[in-house]
């Protein structure tokens, strides 16, 4: 049976082929470093899994939850969101649940373009913001980030495009690392304001700075309810990857038209989890952020040693590095896999302005990343 249409406007999930690729290796018995998939190694705090355990018996948990997530976890966040960015929300309209922050992501522009609707979304970016705009059928519009600015777009670039419907920002940056303060989001706003563009900021790692610098929300804009919303994830602050569960915070009609595409695909989340969620709010994470803290030195070490340029992030668990001359970032990583038996993600992976970097994610333990950039400086890539 012949696919959709839609399906072939999409490009190639080159992650998907590199680690068909790691997998190979991996059946020959052999030892993969891998260094390219940003999935915590850190376990999940046990007060949550206790959680956890206890809700799976109750079987309130066992029904249907409500699709726009329990109302006592929608008044949690209300309060986590207050005391974290300052921000008052509604939990009964600018709050709603999701099954991971990419299933929002992805039916976001279902729920807000029609085909031929043009959509502005970052390169390099998370593949997810394009791919699933094409699918929709609306026109993808890119927008540059560049070493020179930060990894901040150029408020300038967005103008001088035709206008958008939508806009995909990210910040703290996958792939990057880059951040954003509240300056930009200001900007941001009023340039959303003047040309009826909506915005969505994917807002995952907003939980994991370094260096003093805290994200804020975009919510904290004035006007930003007008306009915008925010996806937050579960995944990246709890290392909660595999239990998906994340929310979306702002606008109240565009988080309306998102839920009701969900009205018609899911059923929300089971509801242990989302009892779960609830232990979360109540913790603290600076542990993880001393973890990472230490990974981050660790590769910044290394990388100085190898001759490397990198990009010093101020947020995420990702280092964003330059590949060495005269190779192109999939060149890079296929030659390292192959040689090296290490595995990292290719910039090109995330458009063509991530070509010539590659991205390291710090969620491995120490020594395994130490391993891996040892047998990455072998090669004498950098040198030759």
């Amino acid at each position: 049976m012949r696919h959709s249409r839609r399906l072939d406007k999409l490009p190639p999930y080159l992650f998907d082929e590199l680690d068909k690729a790691k997998q190979r290796l991996l059946a020959l018995g052999v030892k993969v470093v891998d260094l390219a998939v940003g999935d915590p190694d850190l376990p999940t705090p046990p007060q949550i899994v206790e959680r956890m355990r206890e809700a799976v018996t109750d079987a309130s948990n066992h029904r249907y939850p409500g699709y726009k997530g329990n109302p006592e976890l929608r008044r949690a966040l209300a309060s986590w969101f207050r005391r974290r960015y300052g921000v008052e929300l509604d939990p009964e309209s600018e709050i709603l649940v999701l099954i991971g922050s990419k299933e929002g992501l992805g039916h976001l522009p279902f729920a807000l373009l029609d085909p031929g609707d043009k959509v502005f979304v970052p390169d390099p970016g998370y593949p997810v913001y394009a791919n699933t705009s094409m699918m929709c059928g609306a026109e993808v519009r890119y927008f540059g980030l560049r070493e020179d600015n930060d990894f901040l777009p150029r408020i300038e670039e967005l103008e001088s495009l035709e206008r958008a419907k939508l806009v995909f920002l990210n910040y703290p940056n996958n792939p990057t690392g880059a951040v954003a303060g509240k300056e930009f989001f200001d900007r941001i706003i009023d340039f959303a304001s003047s040309s009826g563009s909506m915005v969505c900021n994917d807002a995952a790692y907003n939980e994991i700075t370094f260096e003093e610098f805290r994200s804020p929300s975009i919510l904290e804009s004035e006007g930003a309810r007008g306009c915008a919303i925010e996806v937050h994830s579960f995944s990246k602050t709890f290392n909660m990857t595999g239990w998906r569960i994340g929310f979306a915070v702002g606008n109240r009609d565009m988080l309306a038209a998102l839920g009701r595409v969900k009205v018609n695909l899911d059923s929300s989340v089971f509801g242990a989890i989302q009892d779960a969620a609830l232990v979360a709010l109540s913790l603290r994470y600076e542990d993880n952020l001393r973890a990472y803290e230490r990974r981050r030195r660790l590769a910044f070490e290394w990388l100085t040693k190898l001759g490397c340029r990198f990009f010093r992030p101020k947020g995420t668990f990702y280092v964003w590095a330059s590949v060495p001359h005269g190779l192109t970032s999939v060149e890079f990583a296929v030659r390292l896999l192959n040689e090296a038996n290490v595995s990292v993600a290719p910039g090109s992976g995330f458009g063509s302005n991530g070509e010539g970097w590659f991205r390291i994610a710090l969620t491995r333990p120490e020594g395994e990343i130490a391993q891996g950039l040892e047998r990455m400086a072998s090669l004498n890539l950098w040198t030759s």
